[in-house]
């Protein structure tokens, strides 16, 4: 870092006018480097925020978007009528997904907490009661999945 302090000579002279060693003096070398750095951060942002533009330039961004949203729709089923089972059957699929991935980040948790244990005992046996405890969630979750499918699909097959 020597070369961002000032000259001997500047800091005898801000000694001799009562100032501190550093007040006063300015570092070239800093703001350049702190313009450059504002400089390419500006140009990174407008190139990252302009290319889109020119991509989607090509047609109306609200046509395209809209056809996106309607295909998306089309293919999940927005469009048609659904069964009472076929609609609660989406459902619970939908929440046992959410509650398993939440299972999910709580074991990563519980491992990560036993890493970093740093070999107390207590805080050892309480990442590996976490552990248990996920994975028991982990598989109540997976069967009770199996269990609405195969209730769900024995109330569509006989509703038909």
């Amino acid at each position: 870092f020597g070369s961002l302090r000032p000259p001997s000579a500047g800091r005898q002279a801000a000694d001799r006018l009562g100032k501190g060693r550093n007040e006063g003096i300015e570092y070239p070398f800093i703001k350049n480097t702190m313009n450059t750095f504002m400089r390419r951060t500006i140009l990174a942002a407008g190139s990252m925020l302009g290319v889109p533009g020119v991509v989607l330039a090509e047609s109306n961004p609200f046509t395209t978007s809209q056809n996106l949203v309607n295909g998306v729709g089309t293919a999940a089923g927005l469009g048609q009528q659904q069964t009472l089972p076929v609609i609660v059957g989406r459902i619970i699929n939908v929440a046992l997904g959410f509650i398993g991935i939440v299972l999910l980040v709580l074991l990563l948790l519980a491992g990560f907490n036993w890493m970093t244990a740093g070999g107390d005992t207590e805080k050892v046996k309480k990442a590996q009661q976490q552990i248990k405890n996920a994975i028991i969630g982990l598989v109540i979750i997976v069967a009770a999945f199996a269990i609405s499918n195969f209730v769900l699909s024995s109330l569509i097959n006989v509703a038909q």
